[in-house]
């Protein structure tokens, strides 16, 4: 695999993980695909204020985590891409008699165009988010991280 694929990969994996981490401490209801953008607004506006109170953030902070969720729903958006559902488009895939080669090759490409979009902007975002915490709060983040990580590996 070219390295600058597998820079973008592991760039938006990592962004997953660290975003992952601080959601561990919010609301356990799963991001619906389903769910309306009001809906959405409303459970990331939620998830904003329960990582806030958590590490206790600042207004400036509070401002730098929803610019990180901001970009990580638009990246999410990219990678998901025009043709909707994912697990329809890989269902596609095996449809017919045959896999589909060319059509996975398409969507592979699809989203690593999407990676190397937005994946800049993301580890920005994040990466202004995380400077602006207090060395206490950075590593309640990462406790979290830890403890998520934990959770699952018994679960998977």
């Amino acid at each position: 695999m070219k390295s600058w694929i597998k820079k973008s990969l592991f760039t938006v994996f990592g962004a997953s993980i660290a975003l992952g981490g601080l959601t561990a401490c919010s609301s356990a209801r799963p991001w619906h695909h389903d769910a309306s953008p009001e809906q959405m607004a409303q459970m990331q506006g939620k998830m904003v204020e329960r990582i806030g109170s958590k590490l206790d953030l600042n207004a400036e902070q509070k401002q730098k985590l929803q610019t990180l969720t901001d970009v990580l729903l638009a990246q999410r958006k990219a990678m998901a891409g025009a043709a909707g559902d994912p697990r329809a488009q890989v269902q596609a895939l095996v449809a017919g008699e045959r896999f589909d080669r060319l059509a996975a090759q398409s969507l592979l490409d699809e989203k690593t165009r999407a990676v190397q979009a937005g994946g800049p902007t993301v580890i920005a975002a994040l990466g202004d988010f995380y400077d602006s915490l207090q060395p206490a709060q950075q590593q309640k983040v990462r406790d979290m991280m830890q403890r998520r990580r934990g959770w699952m590996a018994s679960h998977g």
